[in-house]
Protein backbone atom coordinates (compact mmCIF):
# COMPACT_ATOMS: atom_id res chain seq x y z
CA UNK A 1 0.00 0.00 0.00
CA UNK A 2 1.47 3.71 -0.87
CA UNK A 3 1.63 6.38 1.50
CA UNK A 4 -0.09 9.67 0.85
CA UNK A 5 2.21 12.12 -0.56
CA UNK A 6 5.27 9.54 -1.57
CA UNK A 7 5.87 8.21 -5.21
CA UNK A 8 5.97 4.87 -6.16
CA UNK A 9 9.43 3.24 -5.98
CA UNK A 10 11.01 2.62 -9.20
CA UNK A 11 12.10 -0.28 -10.10
CA UNK A 12 15.71 0.40 -9.57
CA UNK A 13 15.26 1.35 -6.12
CA UNK A 14 13.16 -1.85 -5.28
CA UNK A 15 16.19 -4.05 -6.91
CA UNK A 16 18.71 -2.07 -4.73
CA UNK A 17 16.10 -2.31 -1.41
CA UNK A 18 15.88 -5.83 -2.02
CA UNK A 19 19.84 -6.36 -2.53
CA UNK A 20 20.66 -4.70 0.83
CA UNK A 21 18.11 -6.66 2.56
CA UNK A 22 19.50 -9.57 1.37
CA UNK A 23 23.06 -8.60 2.00
CA UNK A 24 21.69 -7.50 5.95
CA UNK A 25 20.31 -11.65 6.12
CA UNK A 26 24.14 -12.97 5.47
CA UNK A 27 25.67 -10.69 7.95
CA UNK A 28 27.14 -11.76 10.68
CA UNK A 29 26.89 -10.33 14.52
CA UNK A 30 30.74 -8.07 13.78
CA UNK A 31 29.90 -7.10 10.21
CA UNK A 32 26.69 -5.76 11.81
CA UNK A 33 28.34 -3.60 14.79
CA UNK A 34 30.71 -2.43 12.52
CA UNK A 35 28.12 -0.64 10.01
CA UNK A 36 26.12 0.24 13.30
CA UNK A 37 29.14 2.27 14.57
CA UNK A 38 29.56 3.53 11.12
CA UNK A 39 26.04 4.91 11.04
CA UNK A 40 26.11 6.32 14.97
CA UNK A 41 29.84 8.18 13.77
CA UNK A 42 27.97 9.72 10.89
CA UNK A 43 24.63 10.78 13.60
CA UNK A 44 27.26 12.41 16.00
CA UNK A 45 28.92 14.85 13.33
CA UNK A 46 29.98 17.51 15.87
CA UNK A 47 32.50 16.56 17.85
CA UNK A 48 31.98 19.74 20.47
CA UNK A 49 28.33 18.64 20.99
CA UNK A 50 28.81 15.22 21.77
CA UNK A 51 25.57 12.92 20.44
CA UNK A 52 24.18 16.36 19.05
CA UNK A 53 22.94 16.02 15.83
CA UNK A 54 22.45 18.62 13.09
CA UNK A 55 22.68 21.60 15.33
CA UNK A 56 23.88 25.37 14.52
CA UNK A 57 26.21 27.41 16.61
CA UNK A 58 25.44 24.92 19.67
CA UNK A 59 28.27 25.17 22.39
CA UNK A 60 28.90 22.34 25.03
CA UNK A 61 25.39 20.77 24.44
CA UNK A 62 25.08 17.07 24.14
CA UNK A 63 22.70 14.47 22.93
CA UNK A 64 20.68 17.53 21.46
CA UNK A 65 18.77 17.74 17.78
CA UNK A 66 18.51 20.75 15.40
CA UNK A 67 18.57 22.90 18.19
CA UNK A 68 20.36 26.72 17.06
CA UNK A 69 22.71 29.20 19.30
CA UNK A 70 22.32 26.69 22.40
CA UNK A 71 24.79 26.42 25.25
CA UNK A 72 24.87 23.55 28.26
CA UNK A 73 21.89 22.35 26.84
CA UNK A 74 21.12 18.46 27.00
CA UNK A 75 18.73 15.96 24.88
CA UNK A 76 16.81 19.57 23.49
CA UNK A 77 15.77 19.12 20.45
CA UNK A 78 14.25 22.17 18.14
CA UNK A 79 15.19 25.08 21.01
CA UNK A 80 16.74 28.32 19.86
CA UNK A 81 19.79 30.55 21.30
CA UNK A 82 18.72 28.06 25.32
CA UNK A 83 20.89 27.93 28.07
CA UNK A 84 21.34 24.96 30.47
CA UNK A 85 17.80 23.83 29.57
CA UNK A 86 17.48 19.87 29.26
CA UNK A 87 14.56 17.60 28.02
CA UNK A 88 13.37 20.68 26.15
CA UNK A 89 11.33 21.12 23.13
CA UNK A 90 11.26 24.19 20.70
CA UNK A 91 11.86 26.82 23.39
CA UNK A 92 13.05 29.89 22.43
CA UNK A 93 15.53 32.28 24.94
CA UNK A 94 15.14 30.27 27.56
CA UNK A 95 17.28 29.29 30.89
CA UNK A 96 18.18 26.56 33.22
CA UNK A 97 14.50 24.96 32.15
CA UNK A 98 13.61 21.24 32.37
CA UNK A 99 11.09 18.76 30.18
CA UNK A 100 9.51 22.21 28.63
CA UNK A 101 8.03 22.86 25.52
CA UNK A 102 7.05 25.93 23.87
CA UNK A 103 8.73 28.12 26.32
CA UNK A 104 9.95 31.99 24.95
CA UNK A 105 11.76 33.72 27.46
CA UNK A 106 11.55 31.83 30.28
CA UNK A 107 13.65 30.40 33.10
CA UNK A 108 13.85 27.87 35.86
CA UNK A 109 10.51 26.25 34.75
CA UNK A 110 9.83 22.42 34.61
CA UNK A 111 7.45 20.44 32.87
CA UNK A 112 6.02 23.15 31.35
CA UNK A 113 4.29 23.86 27.65
CA UNK A 114 3.31 27.13 26.63
CA UNK A 115 4.70 29.49 28.41
CA UNK A 116 6.03 33.45 27.80
CA UNK A 117 8.18 35.61 29.93
CA UNK A 118 7.87 33.47 32.86
CA UNK A 119 10.24 32.11 35.65
CA UNK A 120 10.15 29.53 38.15
CA UNK A 121 7.09 27.37 36.88
CA UNK A 122 5.98 23.97 38.16
CA UNK A 123 3.71 22.06 35.67
CA UNK A 124 2.16 24.87 33.93
CA UNK A 125 0.66 25.39 30.97
CA UNK A 126 -0.61 28.56 28.91
CA UNK A 127 0.87 30.96 31.25
CA UNK A 128 2.18 35.12 30.38
CA UNK A 129 4.70 36.65 32.85
CA UNK A 130 4.08 34.26 35.46
CA UNK A 131 6.51 33.52 38.47
CA UNK A 132 6.11 31.47 41.05
CA UNK A 133 3.23 29.29 40.24
CA UNK A 134 2.38 25.39 40.22
CA UNK A 135 -0.11 22.92 38.51
CA UNK A 136 -1.82 26.36 36.61
CA UNK A 137 -2.80 27.25 33.00
CA UNK A 138 -4.18 30.09 31.36
CA UNK A 139 -2.74 32.90 33.20
CA UNK A 140 -1.03 36.03 32.57
CA UNK A 141 0.59 37.75 35.94
CA UNK A 142 -0.70 35.14 37.97
CA UNK A 143 -4.08 36.18 37.17
CA UNK A 144 -6.39 33.04 35.91
CA UNK A 145 -8.21 33.98 32.50
CA UNK A 146 -11.02 31.83 30.93
CA UNK A 147 -9.35 30.17 27.62
CA UNK A 148 -10.79 32.22 24.90
CA UNK A 149 -10.30 35.34 27.03
CA UNK A 150 -6.41 34.26 27.38
CA UNK A 151 -5.70 34.31 23.49
CA UNK A 152 -7.15 37.43 23.44
CA UNK A 153 -4.97 39.16 25.96
CA UNK A 154 -1.72 37.10 24.75
CA UNK A 155 -2.13 38.78 20.62
CA UNK A 156 -2.65 41.72 22.03
CA UNK A 157 0.54 41.67 24.54
CA UNK A 158 2.35 39.60 22.14
CA UNK A 159 2.15 42.63 19.84
CA UNK A 160 2.97 45.61 22.07
CA UNK A 161 5.33 43.65 23.46
CA UNK A 162 7.25 42.54 20.29
CA UNK A 163 7.16 38.77 20.71
CA UNK A 164 6.58 36.76 18.03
Amino acid sequence: MKDKGTRAPTPETLQEEQAARQALAAVGKREFLDQFQKLAKTFAADPGNPGSYSCEGCQRCANCMFCKNCDSCYHCTHCVRCELCNNCSHCVDSKSCHACAYCVQCENCTGSAYLVLCRNLSDCNYCFGCVGLSKKDFHILNVPFPRTEYFKMVNRLRKELGIP
